[in-house]
């Protein structure tokens, strides 16, 4: 009898065995996945177990299983690995790790729990925006890309933008081509303008780069691209797209280039673009790819954009005319992707043939499309939630049939430039991307995703966008949100549950290209028109979230988020006080305006404070990453003017535009330049803004010494202003 018990465990551990192998493969899978699990929970990650299943037509698949203490995860990908843990630490743990900070609350055996087999309906699950490498990531170190890819892999993303190096491998095909590095480097922008260079829009702006920062770029983009690799990531990297420097433009006066406009910026800083027929299109195309791949490995997605906001110099009656050149564009730039890699499928952002929709009608954009195969062609619709907002439009896929039979991807931009103020459309955003996969035109879309121009703020999007990449039907926002809550904070009281009730029906009901405050541009910017939910709706709401502050201050993210909105609230009141000071002064009552202006920059000094708690909103971590890149004390006074400038006044007519929520900007940039404005020496205030980049920047904000208690009491005091 023992005999044959013993048999029987044998016999059942061998099959146990067998049952647990895996092809190297999907060892190599398993251990990405345990990688990116290991660095948010640690040795815990030990005590789950991982197993490689099929996918479903080859969309990616996951299922959980804990019972009795055992975690068993499953999954197609080693995203789908991390997205499914993502999804068990929400869930069933009341767990969250993001941007701003965690609430792990890992009891020591694991909560009971079992999903149903769960599919994409999506090939990719995009994200990242060209501007983002500038708004948000322009001087980021290893360390702070491991821990995005981290992020983008536990929310199920397969597929993101990496235009690192862009310039350090442009520098080679430009110097095969018998340009100078003198004349190469006085083509590139300053890092944190990049993005912009990057689409034919701005060159030299606060430029040139060292060789240092070429070899850092190539030596950071291979460990991003190796990690998004190891993940079994598709990443889009960059290619040409048809812009010169202006060195190539003089030696060739035999080409008739087309010299652009963009941004309000002087014409020497505005691109050349070759014309489609010339020669130099796909040899140049060719060599980027090819010098691309000889660094990087073979790559299938490329980006390339000649078109982002500009309009092409043809006769607005030439209808002919302009229909003909836009399909030797499109079939020039395929072919320069394609003489570097048979293989490679051209990637475009959709951004412009919405915003610029009166140039890009129907025929326009099939004469664009008409010569480039079905297979090897991605459009990201990126803007879904601007038509309905920004430019009453329908959506662009709608306008344009489902592109006309091209793969395409629907994605968002919930954030312009990094702005920190909540804004979004949480409805539109847990269902819109269902609706168009279902509809009968909306032709061959294969991923959905988002394109933020600026990350780390408002999460509650990100979060929501997460789950509908693993969703064919619309969320039910209310019973999300509860979960949201959960996990984020441990619980959803009462008075929780109807704050972010009035947070749906006000912020979160709404999406605006420029939400800033009134003393953030000192006057009402009439170029950008601001607009920003300060209602009494809104501000309840953030009355009801701090009265939950007994039961939920164990949570570092309900913290955070309080005193976030707390700071935003004293804001607003600030705000009110300071449009009364411009109103007063224009009015020629000094006193009064002097008052208000007073009690608002005090109300400001507080948020300053405040925000100086916060993980996130502060300058002081943008400056550091800026100096951190230089390498000697020149690149790096250089290198912060430039991160800072991106974030004030910018270049052309951008000023203001990204307006960050920041402590230390609001203390030592924003509040002074108010009291300047309402000064005789209100004429320096450009000169002023200048200095003020150009100083290197010391933090000397303290933060208060109990945020949470501060914040609260701060907002009962102004609550009646």
């Amino acid at each position: 009898m023992r005999i044959n018990t013993l048999l029987i465990i044998h016999t059942t551990c061998i099959l146990l065995f067998c049952a647990c192998q895996e092809s190297p493969g999907n060892d190599k899978a398993i251990h990405a996945a345990k990688e990116v699990i290991y660095r948010q929970i640690g040795d815990k990650a030990n005590e789950i177990r991982f197993r490689i299943i099929d996918s479903a037509g080859g969309k990616d698949v996951f299922l959980i299983n804990a019972e009795d203490g055992n975690l068993t995860i499953e999954g197609s990908s080693s995203v789908a690995l991390c997205y499914a843990f993502h999804t068990y630490m929400n869930k069933a743990c009341r767990s969250m790790k993001t941007w701003s900070g965690e609430h792990l609350s890992l009891p020591a055996r694991w909560p009971d729990y079992k999903s149903e087999k769960k599919v994409t309906p999506y090939d990719f699950r995009y994200f990242l925006n060209v501007c983002t490498f500038g708004y948000t990531a322009p001087y980021w170190d290893w360390n702070r890309w491991e821990k995005e890819i981290d992020w983008m892999a536990l929310r199920g993303i397969n597929m993101p933008l990496a235009t690192i190096a862009n310039e350090s491998i442009a520098e080679r095909v430009w110097l095969k081509m018998g340009l100078s590095k003198e004349e190469i480097r006085e083509f590139f922008t300053a890092p944190a303008h990049l993005p912009w260079h990057r689409m034919g829009n701005l060159n030299t702006w606060d430029g040139p780069l060292s060789d240092e920062w070429m070899q850092r770029q190539i030596e950071l983009q291979h460990r991003v691209l190796d990690r998004m690799r190891e993940l079994d990531m598709h990443p889009i990297a960059p290619a040409f797209a048809g812009f010169v420097p202006m060195a190539f433009a003089e030696k060739h006066p035999e080409i008739d280039f087309k010299h652009l406009e963009w941004g309000g910026f002087d014409k020497k800083y505005n691109a050349y673009v070759l014309p489609p027929g010339s020669p130099y299109f796909e040899k140049i195309g060719k060599l980027f790819i090819q010098e691309w791949e000889k660094e990087f490995g073979k790559n299938t997605y490329y980006l390339s954009d000649s078109f982002n906001e500009m309009r092409l110099p043809v006769d607005k009656g030439d209808i002919k005319g302009k229909h003909e050149l836009l399909a030797r564009y499109g079939e020039s730039i395929y072919r320069s992707i394609s003489a570097g890699n048979k293989d490679a499928i051209w990637v475009t952002q959709g951004w412009t043939f919405g915003y610029q929709h009166d140039f890009w009608d129907k025929e326009s954009l099939k004469a664009l499309l008409s010569h480039v195969p079905d297979d090897k062609m991605i459009i990201i619709d990126l803007g879904n939630d601007y038509p309905k907002w920004v430019w009453n439009t329908e959506q662009t896929w709608k306008v344009h049939d489902g592109f006309y039979g091209k793969k395409w991807i629907f994605s968002y931009v919930p954030n312009f430039g990094g702005k920190t103020p909540f804004t979004g459309d949480l409805q539109m955003y847990a269902s819109s991307s269902a609706t168009a996969l279902q509809a009968a035109n909306s032709g061959n879309m294969i991923g959905m995703g988002s394109a933020p121009e600026g990350l780390e703020n408002n999460e509650v999007v990100y979060e929501l966008l997460a789950d509908m990449g693993w969703s064919g039907m619309p969320i039910n926002l209310n019973s999300w949100l509860h979960d949201y809550c959960n996990a984020r904070y441990g619980a959803c009281p009462p008075e929780m549950k109807r704050a972010w009730t009035l947070f749906c029906n006000t912020a979160y009901s709404s999406l605006y290209s420029y939400p800033r405050f009134t003393w953030q541009t000192v006057v009402p910017d009439e170029h950008r028109v601001s607009k920003i939910d300060v209602s009494d709706d809104f501000l309840h709401g953030i009355e009801l979230f701090l009265s939950c502050a007994d039961s939920l201050k164990g949570s570092q993210l309900y913290v955070n988020d309080a005193i976030e909105l707390a700071a935003y609230y004293l804001a607003a009141k600030a705000d009110k006080l300071y449009i009364c000071a411009l109103a007063d002064n224009a009015a020629g009552n000094k006193i009064a305006s002097q008052k208000n202006l007073d009690v608002s920059t005090d109300i400001l000094l507080l948020v300053d404070r405040l925000l100086a708690s916060h993980s996130l909103y502060r300058l002081e971590p943008w400056v550091k990453f800026a100096r951190d890149c230089g390498k000697s004390p020149e690149e790096k006074d250089s290198f912060e003017m430039n991160a800072k400038r991106l974030i004030t006044t910018w270049g052309g007519i951008q000023n203001d535009y990204a307006a960050r929520f920041w402590s230390g900007l609001i203390k030592d940039y924003y509040i002074p330049r108010m009291k300047l404005y309402f000064s005789p020496d209100r004429g320096q205030l450009r000169d002023w803004e200048e200095e003020w980049i150009k100083t290197p920047w010391h933090n000397s904000t303290q933060p208060v010494e109990k945020p949470l208690k501060t914040a609260i009491e701060a907002v009962n005091k102004f609550s009646n202003l």
